[in-house]
Parts: C-alpha cells; sequence; structure tokens
C-alpha cells in the first residue's frame, strides 16, 4: 500500500504543478512539460473527449490519466529490463515484458487474462510429474496423467 499511497501523491503534486504553471509566463510551453511529464496530455485530452465516456471532460482528468499512464509503463519497463538482464539480454523482447507482469504481484492482478504476444507462459513443474517413485503412483486430477 506504501507504492500507491506514494503514486497519489506524485498524482497531487503533478495536478498542482500543471495548474500553478501557467502563473510564470509559459504561453508557448505543451501540457506535458508544464506537468512534468513525458506522455502526451493532449493526446490523452483528445482521445477522452473523443471516446463517449462522458459529455465533458476536465482539464485535470487528461493531466492525471498520463500521468498514470505514465507511471504503469515506467514500472513495466523497469521490471522488464530486470527481467532481460538476469536473462543476460541487452533488449527488452516480449518474454521478458510477460515474466515482469506475472511475476510482479500488482500488475498480474491488473491484467490477470491479457495475453502477450510471442510472450510464452510462465516456467511451473508440476510435483507429480517430477516425482518418479514407481512404489507411490498417484493420479493427477487436473491432467489426468499417472504419475
Amino acid at each position: 500500500m506504501s507504492e500507491l499511497s506514494m503514486l497519489i501523491g506524485r498524482l497531487k503534486n503533478v495536478v498542482v504543478r500543471y495548474a500553478n504553471a501557467g502563473e510564470g509566463g509559459l504561453e508557448n510551453c505543451s501540457r506535458s512539460s508544464r506537468a512534468g511529464l513525458k506522455f502526451p496530455v493532449g493526446r490523452v485530452h483528445s482521445k477522452l473527449k473523443k471516446s463517449n465516456y462522458t459529455k465533458r471532460v476536465g482539464a485535470g482528468a487528461s493531466v492525471y490519466l498520463a500521468a498514470v499512464l505514465e507511471y504503469l509503463a515506467a514500472e513495466m519497463l523497469e521490471l522488464a529490463g530486470n527481467a532481460a538482464k538476469d536473462l543476460e539480454r541487452k533488449r527488452i523482447a516480449p518474454r521478458h515484458i510477460l515474466l515482469a507482469v506475472r511475476n510482479d504481484e500488482e500488475l498480474d492482478k491488473l491484467m490477470p487474462k491479457v495475453m502477450i504476444p510471442e510472450g510464452g507462459v510462465l516456467p511451473n513443474i508440476r510435483y507429480v510429474h517430477v516425482h518418479n517413485d514407481p512404489a507411490d503412483k498417484k493420479v493427477c486430477t487436473e491432467c489426468m496423467i499417472y504419475g
């Protein structure tokens, strides 16, 4: 929960910084740079307006949503980079993204049924398939294979 509270505090700071940025003489400045974000606030705002979620969209909504998207992208890229480094690779592949999402509890809860193309599956070997004691023959009830 501490990460979530830190995220909410950071998002509040972004929205406050965006609201106060107009007073400093930033006329020809993008909304993303005013908020201190890399994600495009203007594009997020236009996508929110084009989608029929509501009739009106506030200015702070697009800043908040862009900040959330930037945070999620940064979190996923950091974990995928760590997975690539663990496997001694220099580039992030879809496999590394899948390993990052499935091994992180919160990201897995956010995207439980998302399929990542070319990602594969998590390495998982059941105990029944590894255990080869002939005196202890049991039936795996999940897949009906004799072990």
